[in-house]
């Protein structure tokens, strides 16, 4: 394994910089080292059972990197520890790695994205600065009285921290969730501005597209992820936007796709389902839409579908139960929350659960606005 490879092709090269390197732009850009780059292929090994075929191809390897449990069991730490490599050996694992494993390559790019990812977020858990009272004291004037100043203050600043961390975690997941589901079914997302779905009387105008999918036979598929269709009156304006992307889509000869995860009915979804289905398209609701994404994805990015994405989100959505006989209102019973701040750690107490974060504020994250390249 530590016979120096052939140069590296300029295809190898953009992808190992994309695998290993994320927001280079940011305050906390994330860089993968050689190791836990072999460390995450070695999990893909230990997902796709395909372990045999590495210990024959290179004898005591595997040893080396197998990792101890399944990916989301698996300690932040784990990934970090020194492991000694040849000057070139993670690229030689990576080229076996794909003539073991059927997508290989996509498995790689979509864990390394979830990988860099939580790698990211557990740095903004540290280094995200508790709001200063020029950000939150003009909030006072909404419940001063109510509490005694002292409390209020401290409510005001745990409120506004505990919102900066949900931000910057949707921000992460909005740039994660659906290119993953994008890359395993074989697309990719598309910007407004490439323009594949015009939108309907204004021909300079484009859609942004979750999931642009060209078929053999040269159709066009233009996909929507959706988590959950809600009711909220808040969003008609956004909803109309929603019915009209299948009428762009028709008319820029794609065929609309809607996809849901979340099968609780209400009648927003059921009126989104038909637009794309009488423009031509397919509605994928719950089970269905889960089914839909494995069966396009393949064998092997089927299993990562469901080891690293619908797992998390349906254990965590089961604990939100139906509200009386009402399947659109649903409600979820909290654990008890206690924080506070000791000894240089965040320490959460959730319920019988705790979480120690050890804290090391960056001001620069104060005004960051978490976007990545």
């Amino acid at each position: 394994m530590n016979t120096p490879p052939l140069k590296l092709s300029a295809e190898e090269s953009r992808f190992l910089t994309a695998v290993r390197t994320l927001g280079s732009a940011t305050a906390l850009p994330v860089v993968m080292s050689a190791g836990e780059l072999v460390k995450l292929i070695g999990v893909i090994y230990h997902d796709t059972q395909t372990s045999a075929q590495l210990e024959t191809a290179c004898p005591g390897l595997w040893e080396r990197i197998k990792p101890p449990a399944n990916y989301y069991d698996l300690p932040e730490g784990w990934f970090t520890q020194p492991l000694t490599l040849g000057p070139w050996e993670h690229v030689m694992l990576m080229r076996l790695a794909a003539s073991h494993i059927p997508d290989f390559a996509t498995y790689l790019k979509c864990l390394a994205e979830l990988h860099k990812r939580r790698r990211k977020y557990a740095m903004i858990l540290s280094a995200q600065p508790m709001p200063t009272m020029v950000q939150v004291s003009p909030r006072a004037l909404i419940e001063y009285g109510h509490l005694e100043p002292e409390a209020l203050a401290s409510w005001l600043t745990w409120r506004k921290f505990f919102y900066d961390l949900d931000n910057r975690s949707a921000q992460e997941t909005g740039y994660l969730f659906e290119p993953i589901l994008a890359a395993a079914i074989g697309g990719q997302p598309m910007s407004a501005a490439k323009k594949m779905v015009r939108r309907t009387g204004d021909d300079s105008k484009g859609r942004q597209v979750d999931c642009w999918k060209v078929m053999p036979d040269g159709q066009a598929l233009a996909y929507e992820f959706k988590l959950r269709v809600t009711i909220a009156a808040s969003g008609q304006g956004r909803f109309l936007e929603e019915l009209q992307f299948a009428e762009d889509c028709q008319n820029s000869g794609a065929v609309p796709i809607l996809v849901v995860l979340d099968p609780t009915p209400n009648p927003r979804l059921a009126e989104l389902a038909a637009a794309f289905q009488a423009k031509g398209g397919r509605a994928y609701i719950g089970d269905e839409a889960w089914h839909h994404i494995e069966e396009e994805a393949g064998e092997v990015m089927a299993r990562f579908i469901e080891n690293y994405v619908r797992v998390p989100v349906t254990q965590i959505s089961a604990f939100e139960t139906t509200v009386g006989d009402d399947p659109s209102r649903r409600r979820m019973r909290l654990l008890d929350l206690n924080t506070r701040v000791v000894g240089g750690h965040l320490e959460l107490n959730i319920g019988p659960y705790r979480r120690l974060i050890e804290r090391h504020e960056d001001a620069a994250l104060a005004d960051d606005s978490g976007q990545s390249d």
